[in-house]
């Protein structure tokens, strides 16, 4: 249980200057150049981090090489590799309110939010693979009674690990979590914006008892950083969440190098459809509400394209302007605010250049739209929603990741399949209906690696996220992750 109490002394807590962690011990990047931590609560300063270069990245490799040739974690037995991780999951959720203000005042999620999000989802994820990894079977072959054929499930090696700055934890738990199961030493660099719970979580793990040199982070920005652990010619495999580009970006880098591994998630623009027999309109709408508006827009998952049926159109555009101005937007370190800060001063001005270009192409404002508490110094925004948007403008198109949602009006099961498909993204989806029969027909019309039905949002760690098209490829969460970071091998032997 969380008290506000508690919350207002951490948030007071000294974080200084933090430094990179290679080899299961701090250290300054070579340069010694640092970056500011500016807090969109409030937009001051609070703390620093190490601008890590091409130097740093090459050193945490190097750990990580070593650590895994060395074969105290890769070839350690998984029954020990549970009982590290399992412990290192105990000692995230007995840090867990720390983590999550520190990450609150780093990114601006709303604390009720980050607290479950952040260190309690990352801690559930790790147990997960803990209690998996000794579970993972090889196979024998069905071959000649003179042979015997093998395949072993081995681990990768090196495996480079970039989260986003939305939910920095959560995300790099669904990917630092498998990849240590397996066996694989990890260099994680995380976002410029949003990196000091992961500083926090690599030191939690050499507490936890994992080797040094098995998890190595190296702070900087993705230019830079990124940049040199895409193109590093020892790293075995890159895992990344993030934007179309720098996506892109890390394939080229897997050409110009080793032809490393790279598994995407690129985010979406999800469709979120509402059928006229929709078992509660009203419930439908409160749901809808908190499925774009939540941490600000800022889920790679979030409804931000609204397709509403048009017999029920005004009646549910009625519930949902309600459900929307219910929500409190305010201090994300307060209980009782509903929605925290934009991440930062540049993507709170991103988001109002969507607002303004969708005003531009004939979209109609019904609420929001603008900066609000500009007093307190910090990012925030209201709640946006705008109305009578075609599928061939910007805010249908292109991924805002604020609080700006897009309404659009449909006759036809087919046309709101027609709109749903009709972008290149397809990452998540909902669609809420009585009917089990229409269920199932939108579960497989939807070009999407989620269809939520009667729902947004919720899917635990049992089955995996992806998406299709231009989301990416690559499953996070699930058994199936795991397949990611492990490599078949063949022994064929000739028994005579």
């Amino acid at each position: 249980m969380i008290n506000q109490d508690t919350i207002d002394t951490l948030r007071k807590a000294e974080v200084g200057a933090r430094r990179l962690f290679i080899d299961g011990t701090q250290v300054d990047a070579q340069s010694g150049a640092s970056l500011q931590v500016i807090s969109p609560i409030d937009g001051r300063p609070f703390a620093s981090i190490a601008d890590g270069a091409a130097a740093d990245i090459d050193r945490a490799v190097a750990s990580a090489r070593k650590a895994f040739a060395k074969g105290s974690w890769s070839r350690a037995a998984p029954a020990l590799r549970k009982k590290v991780l399992t412990k290192f999951a105990e000692l995230v959720e007995k840090h867990a309110l720390e983590l999550a203000v520190l990450g609150v005042r780093d990114n601006g999620t709303e604390i009720g939010m980050a607290y479950k999000a952040e260190p309690l989802s990352a801690a559930g994820t790790i147990r997960y693979y803990a209690e998996a990894i000794d579970k993972v079977y090889g196979e024998i072959a069905p071959t000649a009674d003179n042979v015997l054929g093998l395949i072993h499930k081995e681990p990768l090696g090196v495996v480079g690990v970039i989260v986003p700055w939305n939910f920095p934890l959560m995300i790099g738990a669904w990917k630092i979590a498998p990849a240590l199961a397996a066996g694989n030493a990890i260099v994680v660099k995380p976002p410029e914006i949003a990196s000091l719970t992961l500083l926090r979580l690599a030191e939690l793990a050499a507490e936890a008892g994992l080797p040094e040199g098995v998890f190595n982070v190296v702070t900087g920005r993705g230019s830079v950083a990124g940049e040199a652990l895409g193109l590093h010619m020892d790293v075995d495999a890159i895992a990344f969440t993030g934007s179309g580009p720098v996506g892109r970006r890390l394939l080229e880098y897997s050409a110009r190098s080793n032809l490393k591994r790279v598994f995407l998630e690129l985010g979406g623009k999800s469709p979120n459809i509402v059928f006229a027999d929709a078992p509660d309109l009203k419930q439908a709408a409160v749901v809808s509400a908190n499925g774009i508006f939540r941490n600000s827009g800022q889920v790679c998952v979030a409804g931000s394209r609204l397709l509403v049926q048009a017999s029920v159109y005004d009646r549910f555009m009625d519930e949902l302007l309600k459900a929307t101005t219910k929500l409190k937007v305010g201090d994300p370190l307060d209980l009782g605010s509903d929605v925290g800060a934009v991440s930062s001063a540049e993507q709170l001005t991103k988001n109002l250049g969507f607002v303004a270009k969708a005003a531009e192409e004939g979209a109609r404002l019904v609420t929001g739209g603008e900066r609000i508490l500009a007093e307190t110094g910090g990012s925030y925004m209201a709640p946006t929603i705008f109305e009578n948007v075609t599928e061939k403008m910007q805010l249908a198109r292109e991924e805002v990741f604020g609080p700006v949602l897009g309404v659009m009006r449909f006759e036809t099961e087919e046309e709101a399949v027609r709109l749903a498909n009709a972008t290149v993204y397809g990452l998540a989806s909902a669609v809420w209906t009585s009917n089990l029969s229409t269920a199932h027909r939108m579960v497989r019309a939807i070009n999407a690696g989620v269809v939520h039905v009667n729902t947004y949002g919720g899917a635990d760690i049992t089955v995996p996220l992806g998406g299709f098209k231009q989301s990416g490829f690559g499953r996070d969460k699930s058994l199936h992750a795991i397949e990611k970071y492990t490599d078949l091998k063949t022994a064929w032997i000739n028994l005579g």
